[in-house]
């Protein structure tokens, strides 16, 4: 499900029951809604923001370490392209093919060969470097420093082929849909205490409605953040861009 399904959900569900709640102030009878009543629906309603509040705390902590993890990968596997190459360069002209191939498959990930949706079981995300390591467990290394070269390039490879397969494992993932929906609950029941506390005017309409827009609409940002390569807050290509600038360069 992607984000804005659920922030979509989220709202129905949030400013539904903010509704629900105008509705019953007008048909509860007084006595409901006296000054006791109000003071224990507060304090009732103070646990639940709390808890709220600290839910959206952790889900943007997560997010936030999610989405740095990812720029910290992004430039560790440009730097980690950059050196396959050098040292593919220093074996010598039998690596000529590598190098061209290493060329193509980062021209492909940088061009935006990559999916647009969250809900996949796995990501490809262009980053294929398998002909590489066919190419290179294919030589035929004349010297000890080709040797040298051949596995330092082959423990390169391995490691960015690595990182390529647990990034779709991990994008393959997301937030715990038991506890969103738990968080839209609490959410549920806080614009309903609202609602049923306040006066039922088209400002206290107008005011739960952006209010709604603006909580929902964070929780689409946090879950899209979640995803740093997929959605719309990404994290930055630059280093892969830079990285395919210098490639094939003696």
């Amino acid at each position: 499900m992607s984000p804005f399904e659920i922030g979509g959900i989220a709202f129905v569900c949030v400013f539904g029951t903010a509704l629900l709640g105008m509705f019953l102030r007008s048909r509860l009878p007084e006595h409901h809604l006296d000054v006791d009543s109000r003071d224990a629906i507060k304090l009732a309603t103070a646990v639940i923001g709390t808890l709220s509040a600290l839910a959206l705390g952790l889900l943007i902590a997560s997010a936030k370490r999610s989405f740095d993890d990812a720029g910290a990968e992004l430039r560790t596997a440009a730097a980690r392209v950059l050196l396959l190459d050098r040292v593919m360069m220093h074996y010598g002209p039998e690596a000529a093919e590598m190098r061209r191939t290493l060329r193509r498959v980062m021209e492909t990930r940088v061009n935006g060969n990559r999916p647009q949706a969250i809900n996949k079981t796995t990501l490809d995300d262009g980053l294929d470097i398998e002909a590489v390591q066919d190419g290179l467990r294919n030589l035929s290394p004349q010297t000890d420093g080709q040797r040298w070269l051949q596995g330092r390039a082959l423990q390169l490879s391995g490691q960015i082929a690595e990182a390529r397969w647990l990034r779709a494992e991990t994008e393959a993932g997301g937030f715990p849909g038991l506890f969103l929906v738990f968080l839209v609950f609490w959410l549920a029941l806080l614009f309903g205490s609202f609602g049923l506390l306040a006066p039922g005017n088209a400002t206290v309409m107008a005011t739960l409605l952006v209010c709604t827009l603006s909580v929902t609409g964070a929780l689409v940002l946090i879950i899209d953040m979640d995803h740093p390569y997929l959605g719309f807050i990404r994290v930055s290509e630059t280093p892969l861009r830079l990285a395919l600038e210098r490639l094939g360069q003696h």
